[in-house]
């Protein structure tokens, strides 16, 4: 059986790909991407990596850009291989709205279109919860869509292009869509690496209120649950928000996190109007390139409010606590820093 990883350069892409490699040593992995997954990012600044430096890279990285059909030359192919479709323009805010549409709709139909020309029967797809819209409200797998993004539109448009290929041979296919919350470890490069920063550099604070409800996930719990779906899971579609239950407020993982990598900080909690107003002059002076601006505080102060419950009574065992998550990023990271 061969595994074909769609983004697999990225964050949660080579996660997967070390757990594979793990428990499936005799298969074949293949990362397609339009970057090679390597330690160090240049073109990014502050990048860092989920390999270490010299660690050896586990797949067979082919260049692919989703964008594009999909054309796989002297590559054996077969029915009984695995898709993961990890390809995204994710972050946001951070690039212009057709950036969105063009790779994660497009990019859904081709490796859709993929998966058709071989007859593969399982694809799983790694969406977001970007697609419930921001709101205070709990939200489980039955919760009606209403994104309010570019990034949630592409993202819920995407789900529906992989549920009509799973459709055209529904007693066949299989097809397993999560929808995480902030997934973090080592690599992440998002909102808890700068938030772990932020608290230790004394420039966090809590953007007018504590109880900000902040629906998470640890990646090697992710990509164990997206294997343990693989192989508890027929035919059919099944949707899955991916986050521990229940989610954390946003002191809570502020103080697992301080207690996790002994920080000695005290966070005190600012106006959120106060906090504004600083972003938009910090952002006109530059402060963009740092994540400071007046779209990520307002992010910071809108809960997502995700029910995992389904994960929950899933069957899957959690391996890791929250606490015990954050302990084991910090151990792989040699216990210095959160990166």
């Amino acid at each position: 059986m061969n595994y074909f990883i769609f983004g697999g350069a990225g964050f949660v892409g080579t996660h997967l790909t070390k757990l594979l490699k793990e428990i499936h040593p005799e298969s074949m992995i293949y990362n397609l991407d339009i970057v090679e997954p390597v330690t160090q990012m240049f073109t990014i600044k502050g990048y860092n990596a989920v390999l270490k430096e010299g660690e050896e890279v586990t797949s067979q990285y082919i260049y692919c850009d989703v964008r594009k059909s999909i054309e796989l030359e002297f590559v054996n192919v077969t029915d009984e291989d695995v898709v993961f479709n990890f390809a995204a323009v994710h972050r946001t805010p951070g690039h212009p709205d057709q950036a969105y549409f063009e790779t994660n709709i497009r990019g859904a139909e081709n490796v859709c279109a993929f998966a058709e020309k071989f007859g593969i029967k399982k694809i799983v797809f790694t969406s977001s919860i970007a697609p419930y819209g921001a709101a205070e409200d709990l939200k489980t797998e039955e919760t009606l869509p209403t994104p309010n993004t570019p990034y949630g539109i592409s993202k819920l448009v995407a789900e529906k292009i992989h549920t009509i290929w799973q459709a055209k041979k529904s007693n066949e296919r299989q097809l397993t869509i999560v929808r995480p919350g902030v997934v973090f470890g080592k690599g992440e490069n998002g909102n808890f690496t700068r938030l772990y920063w932020g608290i230790r550099g004394g420039k966090f604070f809590y953007p007018g209120r504590k109880d900000t409800i902040k629906a998470c996930i640890y990646v090697k719990e992710l990509v164990r649950f997206m294997l343990y779906r693989l192989e508890n899971h027929n035919e059919g579609v099944e949707l899955y928000n991916c986050t521990y239950e229940p989610a954390f407020t946003i002191e809570q993982i502020v103080e697992t996190m301080k207690k996790a990598t002994g920080v000695q900080r005290t966070v005190v909690e600012v106006p959120g109007s106060l906090l504004m107003t600083v972003a938009r002059i910090v952002g006109s002076l530059g402060g963009k390139a740092l994540g400071i601006c007046p779209a990520r505080v307002k992010k910071l102060m809108i809960s997502t409010n995700i029910c995992g419950k389904k994960l929950a009574d899933s069957g899957y065992k959690f391996h890791y606590t929250f606490e015990e998550a954050i302990k084991d990023w910090y151990r792989d990271n040699d216990n210095k820093y959160l990166r």
